[in-house]
């Protein structure tokens, strides 16, 4: 795919993006510009609510009016032309220009990205494993040319934007097809391997730990949920630095839970929705994103990504509730729950970056707790953070891009639930109340008091109702968010 702007109308297929409360005449006179028509009673008639769409046909030209609804964020442009890509894919042709002349100049950047971003991700297809062919869309081609018109000057910085559209999109698609993919597919060693295949691609160093490994090192947490499973836990540790890379570059360290499909083992979760436990490694999916987003824009930050990788699955090796353990901190846990294993191989995570690198932040990111989302529902994700600015700039990035955070306390009185009579900590408060905070309290233990921590509770939003499929699917929540935050830390 190439974007590319122009100074003038290269084809006959034009997208022409309008906030409602637009001003009638003004749309007139660039419908006039467009088609020698001023359009003046559809314009009248035409309100640009979110996913509205009209398509004019004048000679062979088509002008297709989509409507974003109020002037808001990235993030609403972003899923209002996705949706539209996604949904009315035969309304486009593979050479198609954006009409912008009619934004307002300052609105212009972001509206360019949003929509760029939103007409590639909406070229995804689910039936990735289905036996018939699926239509191809006509933008997911190397031949495919998206053009974007201006009427002014032109957009500044307009390759970077479209550089930064394009390939936040293109991560976004590939995780979406990893956490779409089966567990039977998806197993630990198939996404270390995912993960080594992109390191050689995009240039970062991997090291894989597998199951001789994760014992040698005292990754005692991870090994013991592996133990109800065939398949090897895998511990995989990614590291990034610019080539001009210096004492004054930031560190970022990322940990991602990768728990590849999740029964609760022997606390074992209902059947019914169980299925959709293949997505129990969102986390992970973010963070692999968000390496290979970074590394492509060349954002001059050192990265480090730890992803633990296992499946919780229900055998006669499986732990069991009661059952204590012990980690790579050297703390001794008390499993009360087999269901909240996603805390317990994080603790290992998180305990193995602190100790053996020196990040400036941490960010850690799960598809952690039910609790976060009968609380914020699917429409932002939990934060917690013991670093106000980092905190701060979480929460901005998230309202930039449209993948919101809210924050929620880290009071010392939700770590009393954590005592344990016969161990250091124990796994699960037998509260019914607070389960998102206690599970934040307990994965701070393991940070060895860094200063700098973000917990993001992403369950509500790494996986759930979208416009590619009639069930429940990938989001590719926490790339764009991710991505947003490195860029504005060095920025």
């Amino acid at each position: 795919m190439k974007i590319q702007l122009t100074d003038t109308i290269l084809n006959k297929h034009i997208l022409l993006p309008v906030f409602s409360g637009f001003e009638s005449a003004e749309l007139e006179a660039h419908l006039l510009f467009l088609t020698g028509s001023s359009h003046k009673a559809f314009c009248s008639d035409f309100s640009a609510e979110a996913g509205e769409i009209h398509s004019i046909y004048v000679n062979d030209s088509k002008i297709i009016l989509l409507g974003l609804g109020k002037k808001n964020s990235f993030g609403n442009i972003y899923k209002t032309v996705r949706k539209f890509s996604n949904k009315q894919k035969k309304q486009l042709s593979e050479e198609i220009t954006i009409y912008l002349a009619h934004e307002d100049a300052s609105q212009t950047p972001t509206s360019c990205e949003a929509i760029l971003n939103g007409l590639i991700t909406g070229t995804y297809s689910i039936g990735a494993w289905k036996s018939d062919d699926q239509q191809a869309h006509p933008l997911d081609s190397d031949d495919s040319i998206i053009s974007v018109f201006t009427g002014k000057t032109g957009i500044k910085e307009f390759q970077v934007i479209a550089e930064r559209a394009q390939v936040v999109a293109e991560s976004q698609l590939r995780m979406l097809d990893l956490v779409n993919a089966p567990s039977n597919v998806k197993t630990p060693s198939y996404i270390a391997q995912f993960i080594t295949e992109s390191s050689t691609t995009y240039g970062y160093e991997v090291t894989v730990f597998s199951e001789d490994e994760i014992w040698e090192n005292n990754l005692m947490a991870l090994a013991a949920v592996n133990r109800g499973s065939e398949e090897s836990a895998q511990f995989v540790i990614m590291n990034y630095k610019p080539e001009n890379s210096s004492d004054a570059t930031p560190t970022v360290g990322l940990v991602g839970k990768g728990v590849t499909y999740d029964t609760g083992g022997l606390s074992i979760k209902p059947s019914d929705s169980m299925a959709y436990m293949k997505s129990d490694m969102g986390g992970a999916a973010a963070v692999i994103g968000a390496f290979e987003t970074a590394i492509r824009l060349r954002i001059p930050v050192n990265l480090i990504g730890i992803i633990p990788l296992t499946d919780n699955l229900v055998d006669s090796l499986s732990i069991k509730p009661g059952d204590i353990i012990n980690s790579y901190s050297g703390k001794t846990i008390e499993v009360l729950n087999t269901d909240a294993e996603g805390r317990l191989i994080l603790a290992d995570g998180l305990s193995y970056l602190v100790r053996n690198f020196k990040p400036d932040h941490i960010i850690d990111l799960a598809t952690l707790t039910g609790a976060t989302v009968r609380t914020l529902g699917y429409h932002a994700a939990a934060l917690f953070c013991n670093d106000d600015s980092l905190s701060t700039e979480l929460e901005s990035a998230g309202w930039y891009c449209g993948e919101r955070l809210w924050r929620f306390p880290l009071w010392d009185e939700y770590a009393d639930d954590m005592k344990s009579d016969v161990a250091d900590l124990k796994n699960i408060s037998r509260s019914p109340l607070a389960g998102a905070m206690f599970a934040a309290k307990f994965l701070e233990a393991f940070i060895d008091e860094h200063p700098s921590w973000a917990h993001l509770d992403i369950a509500g939003v790494s996986f759930g109702d979208t416009e590619f499929g009639k069930d429940k699917g990938g989001t590719a929540y926490g790339i764009r968010l991710l991505t947003e935050y490195l860029r504005n830390l060095v920025n």
